[in-house]
């Protein structure tokens, strides 16, 4: 394998969500957000996309993100050992209603700042740089049941309250910042994405493509204000990516790819160029969808696009227009995948493709020609600790290795990449499935399914493999 020099002050670190991390979730003035109502189970799914049982939490099921794994009162000695590994950068995300548990208080809720800032300060003592994301699946709930969520234009200056408040607040603590966690998640998980919750008869496009048009003009306001409040901070987007392959030659195929992809560059193209492409007004005339717009949301888009681009990355998906080729999916995609007969799975069916990683980076950057940020890229997998308390995940560092080649090779080709933050460097609560035994972590933390387990924390083998990782700069991916 080759060795990459990777910049200097590449920004190498982790990522994790508040809602996936954090627990505590009607703790220090915090109230109920649209993650706290997802079981794990059969019904969550259903539910992510917004058949929505009930707003409360129901008797009887389990609920992961309550307790989480208690970063809320662990991370002090989590940021420990982040920092042993040598990170350069942790991406978190703030909990809006952590900091408005309404979502439409009056004043913030200044326990939750303080926490924050508490966080931010850990991290900084340990030469930490915060990378912030304002919204990770994190809608208050009140703003759902009174309003609709983002289908209604009212969210609009919530949401810019909420921006200027922790960019006022966390202005010399915070240089990075990311608007939308994965915001075309909203197309495929619209309650999880976007608090959606739908009823008998709704337009679902109708409602989805509004909603969406709200949240970017809401961005926007977001980057008007970071570059108004904190001139210094650069703020970004944030992309669930991974290119559509046509799974043959036929011209129907390479298209139907194409149109995928469109799905989700659509939401970066206004946030990153300011203005809706050609394509997505087709999209709304040949549907008849009717997108409301206020006087002054073409200017507001127009002028206030994003520094950067933000990015996931786990893997590539394809598709066919063959009804028998259809048949084969991947289990566990969000986006629906032709399994693609050169690739391997992962045991939660989702495909190995670090060759993707290059692919994606390299059209990012030929389409946008701004700096990229992998905030997210990891696997899943289930850990036997041994007898010792020992874990080798030597497939999760196959993984790793393979992906970080292929960025420095993509870093080889001109593309401008910022930093690195693989996903859960400590195991968290799975986003899709609710589960802990699906597995990201560098650390392992001593939590099963059903919230049983002591929340101790360890270190995999992957834990020094990283640490050389980030002191030879990527010189050394063999460990």
């Amino acid at each position: 394998m080759t060795n990459y020099a990777f910049p200097k002050d590449f920004l190498w670190g982790g990522a994790i969500a508040a809602n996936q991390a954090e627990g505590a979730y009607l703790e220090g003035g915090k109230g109920l957000s649209v993650v706290d109502l997802l079981p794990t189970g059969d019904k969550r799914r259903a539910i992510m996309k917004g058949d929505v049982p009930s707003l409360t939490p129901i008797e009887g099921e389990f609920y992961p993100s309550h307790e989480a794994i208690d970063f809320y009162h662990r991370y002090k000695e989590d940021i420990a050992l982040f920092a042993e590994m040598g990170f350069k950068s942790l991406r978190v995300s703030i909990a809006w209603a952590r900091i408005f548990p309404t979502g439409e208080e009056a004043t913030p809720n200044e326990e939750g700042l303080q926490f924050y800032d508490n966080l931010f300060d850990e991290l900084i003592k340990n030469g930490i740089e915060p990378v912030v994301t304002l919204a990770h699946f994190d809608v208050p709930v009140h703003l759902v049941e009174k309003y609709g969520s983002w289908r209604h234009r009212k969210l609009v200056g919530l949401f810019e309250t909420y921006a200027k408040t922790v960019l006022e607040r966390y202005k010399n603590k915070v240089k990075y910042w990311m608007t939308f966690n994965e915001i075309n998640m909203l197309l495929h998980l619209p309650f999880l994405g976007a608090g959606l919750v739908f009823k008998k008869g709704d337009n679902v496009e109708q409602i989805k493509y509004q909603a969406a048009h709200h949240q970017l003009v809401a961005s926007a306001l977001a980057v008007k204000a970071c570059h108004e409040i904190a001139p210094d901070a650069i703020i970004g987007c944030m992309l669930a990516a991974g290119s559509f392959y046509p799974f043959t030659c036929n011209p129907e195929d390479v298209y139907q790819g194409m149109e995928k992809d469109r799905e989700s560059y659509f939401f970066i193209d206004v946030q990153s160029r300011g203005e809706y492409p050609g394509y997505a007004k087709r999209f709304f005339r040949d549907h008849n969808l009717d997108i409301v717009m206020e006087d002054g949301d073409a200017e507001i888009l127009k002028n206030n696009t994003v520094d950067y681009i933000g990015f996931s990355y786990y893997s590539s998906r394809t598709t066919s227009t063959d009804p028998e080729i259809n048949k084969n999916m991947t289990s566990g995609n969000v986006f629906g995948s032709v399994a693609n007969p050169y690739l391997a799975k992962s045991e939660w069916g989702w495909t190995v493709d670090p060759l993707g990683m290059r692919i994606t980076a390299n059209q990012l950057h030929d389409r946008y020609q701004k700096p990229l940020f992998v905030v997210e890229n990891g696997f899943g997998a289930h850990d036997e600790p041994q007898e010792d308390g020992s874990i080798n995940d030597d497939y999760r560092i196959d993984y790793l290795k393979r992906h970080i080649a292929a960025m420095g090779e993509a870093i080889q080709d001109g593309v401008n990449i910022l930093g690195y933050t693989c996903w859960g460097p400590i195991d968290i609560v799975s986003a899709s499935s609710g589960e802990m035994r699906k597995r990201y972590g560098y650390i392992y933390v001593d939590r099963d399914n059903a919230g049983e387990g002591t929340l101790e924390r360890s270190k995999k083998k992957s834990f020094n493999w990283y640490k050389t990782v980030i002191a030879s700069d990527g010189t050394d991916l063999e460990g």
